[in-house]
């Protein structure tokens, strides 16, 4: 059972070179803005961060990763919306092996086991060819060689239900948990950031009434919400890393995405 790739090549490089040419592109350019390096020291539990193309959003999800390296996880739980598919409920991946360009992720089979047994999750092989979650992998590869992998794609589910699972994983302290969305979708850039500045203030105040009372849209709004019910339940803090829009790739301003990245620790 193997989760092959169906995003290579187009979410993200198809070779491994390239892949870490990017990463080491994004990381001068971190260094050359960031002045207290003690952040990367941060000992992160889970992390927020965007899918889009890395062309778009992997600066912003690099910084993310950059900083959960330094946990030394020894497992890590991927959870995305699913875009391609209906899901009723979320599905956790039972593969032995995750592709990806710089090699092979082993998965934590017995592990998703347990938490679909214990949680009522199911198994839905095609909701996993889903870039939500496959774009962290390089990321994962690169940052954590040695960490299997979990991978939950989720649809039309309780946040709830998902915090549990979250909560779950991080009792165990070497494990980390990565939360995958984008914001605001083909909005004018200052719509654009009006919109996603909702999102910011509840994330950065771990408020789930403002993330539903709100005007937040986001992809993986309902991963978001379990990740803050989850953070305050397990006494973490928050950190916002880093926010852009595509318009800072493509000059466009009239039809914009937003991207995020923020730390829990």
């Amino acid at each position: 059972m193997i989760r092959e790739t169906s995003v290579r090549g187009q979410f993200y490089p198809a070779s491994c070179q390239e892949i870490d040419e990017m990463i080491e592109g994004f990381n001068t350019l971190l260094d050359e803005h960031v002045e207290d390096k003690v952040l990367f020291e941060t000992q992160a539990r889970m992390i927020i961060v965007p899918h889009a193309g890395y062309v778009y959003s992997g600066f912003t999800a690099n910084v993310a990763h950059r900083i959960l390296a330094a946990s030394n996880a020894q497992r890590v739980l991927v959870i995305g919306p699913s875009h391609r598919i209906y899901v009723q409920g979320a599905s956790i991946a039972l593969h032995e092996r995750y592709v990806s360009p710089c090699g092979d992720i082993e998965m934590d089979k017995s592990f998703a086991q347990e938490l679909k047994t214990k949680h009522g999750l199911i198994f839905e092989e095609d909701a996993h060819f889903e870039h939500s979650t496959e774009t962290q992998i390089p990321f994962i590869k690169h940052y954590l060689p040695n960490a299997k992998v979990a991978e939950i794609v989720y649809g039309d589910i309780d946040y709830e239900r998902l915090s549990v699972v979250i909560k779950e994983s991080l009792a165990d302290p070497q494990s980390v948990v990565v939360i995958s969305t984008d914001l605001s979708h083909f909005y004018s850039l200052d719509e654009a950031n009006r919109l996603d500045n909702i999102c910011l203030e509840a994330i950065s105040e771990l408020d789930n009434q403002k993330m539903q009372e709100g005007s937040c849209e986001a992809c993986g709004k309902t991963g978001v919400m379990a990740a803050l019910d989850a953070a305050k339940k397990l006494n973490l803090k928050v950190k916002l890393l880093d926010y852009r829009t595509s318009a800072d790739v493509t000059k466009d301003r009239d039809s914009v995405v937003g991207y995020m990245s923020a730390l829990f620790f």
